[in-house]
């Protein structure tokens, strides 16, 4: 069990009225103008961006509306977003949508508070030293950005998709309305709940294997994602069911899953660059590769992945053959990405086969040019990344 230090400041209001909170939690974290951030027309069709605006404006806060963040949201719309806020003299930053805005907005609070560029500090030039002050009203249960440390923005020149991490840019407070997230569509829903359940096995497949009460979390949180996303699938309204899910998202990225133990995060690195390249959605990019890293470390602790199999995925435990019960957990995780709509290999993510040139690029981006490996459960040289990379491109 590894020493640990266990910090999650974001202060949260869930459930259905929670909305209603937001003016008084804008001026609790000293708000005077507010910066509403959001995303696609959602926001807008639902009634909630206005909603939100008016209870700010009731409140007596000014607003500054900033949308148009996209999935794999972009350095030019952060640039849009400094600009902003000094121009407005804005003093908190409010996001409206998931994950992708709250990054946006991550990425715009320190870049305020920053002489020099931004992407300074996703490239590990320069360490963030202060933020604006932010909050989030949360729509789209995936990320976990509301209660995490880190943001990822991708930087359209050269198709970089990088994250940061940093305590400063814990959201002062997050709300949470289930019932925001009725109209979101099946393949959007799986896709987060992929993203959740790959937060917690980040952090799950370690080498730790002696915090068990960790683990236990962990587990929980995997079996309640797993049964949840077939009830919201079949009655996209059940209350209870998106409820669990939405917590789970939270749960899963604000590190409680991780207490004592190294995560890994290979996953996640593989998929940055798959996104990056072909704009795909991030959660469908981490069921695309998984199974292939998986069945390429597995053997690095054969246990971790039985424990897995047995305890998540509901696998016999064939106590003569661990590699055997090991490897059909990794084939039950794939049936049930099949189940619920989300690929399994790389083909299947892009809608064709990939090409050699576009997996080296992959490579050589994730490796920064074979300089930086990947992961702990398994150390990922550029060639193991590769290797990674062309079994997932095999259909």
């Amino acid at each position: 069990m590894k020493d640990f230090t266990y910090y999650a400041p974001t202060e949260v209001a869930f459930g259905k009225s929670s909305e209603e909170e937001v003016a008084r939690l804008v001026k609790k974290y000293d708000g005077h103008k507010v910066l509403v951030h959001y995303g696609g027309g959602s926001a807008v069709r639902s009634g909630l961006l206005d909603k939100i605006c008016s209870l700010l404006e009731e409140g007596g806060l000014r607003t500054v509306l900033l949308g148009g963040v996209v999935p794999n949201p972009r350095l030019s719309k952060v640039h849009e977003g400094i600009a902003l806020c000094r121009k407005e003299g804005v003093d908190f930053i409010l996001s409206v949508g998931g994950g992708s805005v709250i990054d946006s907005a991550k990425a715009i609070a320190c870049g305020v508070c920053y002489e020099g560029e931004v992407w300074d500090f996703y490239i590990g030039k320069a360490d963030a030293q202060a933020y604006l002050p932010m909050g989030c009203v949360l729509t789209i249960p995936a990320a976990g950005s509301e209660m995490s440390d880190s943001s990822v923005i991708t930087n359209e020149d050269g198709d970089l998709k990088i994250g940061y991490s940093n305590n400063l840019s814990r959201q002062k407070f997050a709300i949470m309305n289930p019932e925001r997230t009725y109209t979101l569509p099946p393949y959007q829903t799986a896709a987060g709940v992929t993203d959740i359940m790959m937060h917690t096995m980040e952090r799950y497949f370690s080498h730790d294997d002696d915090m068990s009460l960790t683990d236990a979390v962990a587990e929980a949180v995997l079996r309640t994602m797993k049964d949840c996303i077939f009830t919201v699938l079949k009655d996209p309204r059940d209350y209870r069911a998106r409820a669990q899910i939405m917590w789970g998202g939270s749960l899963a990225h604000n590190d409680l899953t991780g207490c004592g133990t190294t995560g890994d995060w290979a996953t996640h690195q593989l998929e940055h660059e798959l996104s990056a390249l072909f704009d795909a959605t991030h959660g469908a990019g981490l069921a695309a590769v998984w199974p292939s890293w998986a069945r390429y470390v597995y053997r690095e602790n054969v246990g971790r992945f039985v424990r897995f199999a047995v305890n998540v995925m509901g696998v016999t435990n064939d106590y003569t053959d661990p590699e055997g019960t090991a490897l059909k957990g990794i084939e039950a995780m794939e049936r049930f990405y099949h189940s619920i709509g989300m690929p399994v290999n790389i083909p299947e993510l892009i809608g064709r086969d990939i090409t050699d040139a576009e997996i080296d690029e992959m490579v050589r981006k994730c490796s920064l040019d074979g300089t930086r490996a990947q992961g702990q459960f398994k150390v990922l040289t550029a060639r193991d990344m590769q290797c990674i990379y062309r079994n997932a491109a095999r259909r």
